[in-house]
């Protein structure tokens, strides 16, 4: 089975779900390649093995040259999932102190976020926002608009995602895009995670309005929430 990298955003994090084989070949040089990408803008990385069914010494020699190439940006590589035929050719390799491993990818993620953390990340310089939108364009577009405000902004497309973030985390504001609430999927679960966090919704012609009188109005409504009068 020819190895599939499928990659999402977890505010600071990028997590790599591997599915296939990692063998000498095609497979070896699209990981290295997809990570060298990742590294141009990214330094928090995180490769889900759960789905490997086999490694070759290649294909170890892969996920190892990887892991040099984030730490030598100041960044990090952490695995988590490893299936137990993965994690015994580590031991094998001596290689099982190399890795830092998680069993699952909340994990993995918190790790990132734990004051020690190894990976190379901005500092704290503002009210910490998280943006949830299924469009990336516009968490794109919010992050980088936000971060210049002056606010630590993290962002995910994914409610699940959020809920680990909330876990992991303290946030100011959620700030939610249209139709993420209606979601079928344990919403008991995300209004507990909210619950006393300020929300605001975008509104679903938040993409498509002109842009300046969006932001405009957006920046205002989070700076009244964070920031509300004292009567």
């Amino acid at each position: 089975m020819r190895l599939s990298l499928d990659t999402r955003e977890v505010g600071r994090v990028t997590i790599v779900r591997c599915n296939g084989r990692i063998v000498a070949g095609v497979e070896t040089e699209s990981l290295r390649t997809h990570v060298a990408w990742l590294l141009r803008d990214r330094r928090a990385i995180v490769l889900h093995l759960g789905e490997v069914g086999f490694i070759d010494s290649s294909g170890l020699g892969a996920i190892v040259r990887s892991l040099t190439s984030t730490r030598q940006v100041h960044g990090d590589l952490k695995l988590c999932n490893v299936p137990e035929h993965v994690y015994k050719v580590l031991e094998l390799s001596h290689l099982t102190t190399l890795f830092d491993t998680h069993e699952s990818e909340e994990n993995a993620v918190a790790a990132f976020y734990r004051p020690a953390a190894r990976a190379e990340t901005p500092a704290r310089v503002g009210r910490a926002v998280l943006c949830l939108d299924h469009n990336a364009d516009v968490l794109a577009y919010l992050r980088e608009l936000l971060h210049r405000a002056g606010y630590d902004v993290h962002t995910s497309s994914k409610r699940g995602d959020a809920m680990i973030l909330m876990r992991v985390t303290r946030f100011d504001l959620l700030l939610i895009g249209s139709g993420m609430t209606t979601s079928a999927v344990t919403p008991q679960a995300f209004h507990a995670a909210c619950a006393g966090l300020p929300v605001i919704e975008l509104g679903s012609e938040f993409s498509t309005c002109d842009a300046g009188e969006a932001i405009a109005g957006l920046l205002a409504n989070i700076e009244a929430r964070l920031n509300p009068k004292i009567a």
